[in-house]
C-alpha cells in the first residue's frame, strides 16, 4: 500500500479489512500450535465467551482463517508454558500475546482505584481490602485456586466470624478483583469453563512481568496493534478494539500519524476521518467463504460493520425470544467480500447433529450460490465439531 494514497473506495476499504482481519489466505494443510500463535499476535486479542450453544466462541476465528484444527491445541497455546498467551481483558475478556502484558498495566492501576471494573468488584476492592488481601495469600499459599475453591475453604470453617470474611459472592468479587488488577492470572481452566488462578508473577515470564512501558507508550502500541488487525479505520474504530479511553486514544493517533505509522485518508461513503496503516496490504480480491463468531473482531464495533459491509448486526442472545429477528446463536456468513447471510446455529451433541435453524440472506444475494457456498462450509463445520451430520431447513 503506497504511503501517496490518500483516498480509497469502499471496495478497496473492505478489501483491506479483510486481508487485516486474515481472510482470504489459502488454509495451511495442517494447523499448528505456530499458525494459532501466530494468528493471535496478529489480531491482538481473542474474545473468550461461555455461550456453548455451538461451540464456545473463541475457538471459531482460527477455524474461519485457517480451517479445521484440534480445539485442545488452542488450550495448549493458551495455557502451555512458557506462556505465549494469557488471559485478560482486551477487548473483553481475551486471549491476549504475553507480549501485550506490559501495555496493560494501566488498565490493572486504574482497576485497582476501581475505575472501568463492574460496580460490584470496585465495591469489593475499595470496602473489603482485609477479603482481597486473604483471597490474594490463599492463592500465594495454597497454590492455584479457583473462586469455587474458596467455597469450599468457607464451608470448612466454623464459626459466624469466619463465614462473615469468606462472605461467597464477596469472595468471588475478591478473586475477580485481584484478576482485573493484574495481581493474579488464569493458570488453566477446568472442564466447566471455570478459572483457575496464580499470581501473575508465577504465570507471566520473569522478563515480560517486569517490563515497564509508560501509559503513553502503551496507549500507542496498543493504538498500532489494533490499526495493523483493522487495516483501515476510524478512530474509534481503533479506540474500540481495547477498549481504549478516549483523549489519550486520540493523542496515540496524532502521533502514530506523525511517526508515519498511520497515513489519514477518506474512504468512499465514510464521513469520519479514516486511517491507513502503513503496512495494509491492498488486496486486488478477497476469496474466502467462513462462518463468523458473533465475537469475532470482524465484527466487533457494529457501526464498522455496517460502514463496510452494509450489515447491520446484533447479538439476540439476550433478547426476549418472542422479539428476536434472526434466531439466539446467529452467525454472519462471509463468501468473499461480503456479508452474504446470517446462520442460527446450534450442536446437537446427542443426536451428533448440526441443527440450522434459521438461514436469512442479505437483500441483493444470489440465495442460490450462496447457498450451496454456505452448506459445504456447515457441513465442513460439522467435520470439525464431530458432529455425524447438518439439518438445514428447506
Amino acid at each position: 500500500m503506497t504511503a501517496r494514497r490518500t483516498s480509497i473506495s469502499r471496495n478497496q476499504a473492505r478489501r483491506i479489512a479483510l486481508a487485516a482481519q486474515r481472510f482470504g489466505v489459502p488454509e495451511p494443510a495442517g494447523v499448528s500450535a505456530g499458525h494459532l500463535r501466530r494468528l493471535i499476535a496478529h489480531l491482538g486479542a481473542i474474545q473468550i465467551d461461555s455461550v456453548n450453544v455451538l461451540v464456545r466462541s473463541h475457538y471459531l476465528p482460527a477455524f474461519s482463517r485457517l480451517g479445521a484444527y484440534d480445539r485442545a491445541l488452542l488450550e495448549r497455546v493458551a495455557y502451555k508454558r512458557p506462556r505465549r498467551v494469557f488471559e485478560y481483558w482486551g477487548h473483553e475478556a481475551s486471549y491476549l500475546p504475553v507480549e501485550i502484558f506490559p501495555l496493560m498495566r494501566w488498565r490493572m492501576e486504574r482497576s485497582r482505584k476501581g475505575e472501568g471494573v463492574w460496580q460490584g468488584v470496585a465495591r469489593v476492592g475499595r470496602e473489603r481490602r482485609d477479603l482481597v488481601a486473604r483471597v490474594r495469600e490463599a492463592i500465594a499459599e495454597r497454590g492455584p485456586l479457583s473462586a469455587s475453591d474458596f467455597e469450599e475453604l468457607r464451608t470448612k470453617r466454623a464459626g459466624a466470624r469466619a463465614q462473615g470474611w469468606w462472605s461467597w459472592d464477596d469472595t468471588k468479587r475478591a478473586v475477580e478483583y485481584l484478576f482485573w488488577c493484574g495481581e493474579i492470572t488464569p493458570l488453566e481452566r477446568r472442564s466447566s469453563f471455570e478459572r483457575i488462578y496464580d499470581l501473575t508473577e508465577r504465570v507471566i515470564p520473569g522478563e515480560v512481568y517486569n517490563a515497564r512501558v509508560t501509559e503513553e507508550r502503551a496507549y500507542q502500541e496498543l493504538m498500532e496493534i489494533a490499526a495493523r488487525a483493522l487495516g483501515v479505520a476510524v478512530e474509534a474504530d481503533l479506540r474500540d478494539y481495547f477498549r481504549l479511553p478516549l483523549a489519550p486514544a486520540k493523542r496515540a493517533v496524532a502521533q502514530l500519524v506523525e511517526g508515519g505509522r498511520l497515513l489519514p485518508v477518506s474512504v468512499e461513503g465514510w464521513k469520519q476521518q479514516a486511517y491507513l496503516h502503513a503496512d495494509a496490504r491492498a488486496a486486488r480480491r478477497i476469496e474466502a467463504s467462513a462462518l463468523i463468531s458473533p465475537f469475532d473482531s470482524l465484527v466487533w464495533n457494529r457501526e464498522r460493520t455496517k460502514r463496510l459491509f452494509d450489515f447491520h448486526y446484533r447479538i439476540e442472545i439476550y433478547t426476549p425470544s418472542h422479539k428476536r429477528v434472526h434466531g439466539y446463536y446467529v452467525l454472519p456468513y462471509l463468501l468473499d467480500e461480503a456479508l452474504a447471510a446470517r446462520v442460527d446455529l446450534k450442536s446437537d451433541r446427542a443426536g451428533s447433529a448440526l441443527l440450522v435453524h434459521a438461514i436469512h440472506y442479505e437483500p441483493r444475494v444470489d440465495r442460490r450460490a450462496v447457498r450451496a457456498r454456505l452448506i459445504e462450509d456447515l457441513e465442513k463445520m460439522a467435520r470439525w465439531l464431530g458432529l455425524d451430520r447438518i439439518k438445514v431447513p428447506r
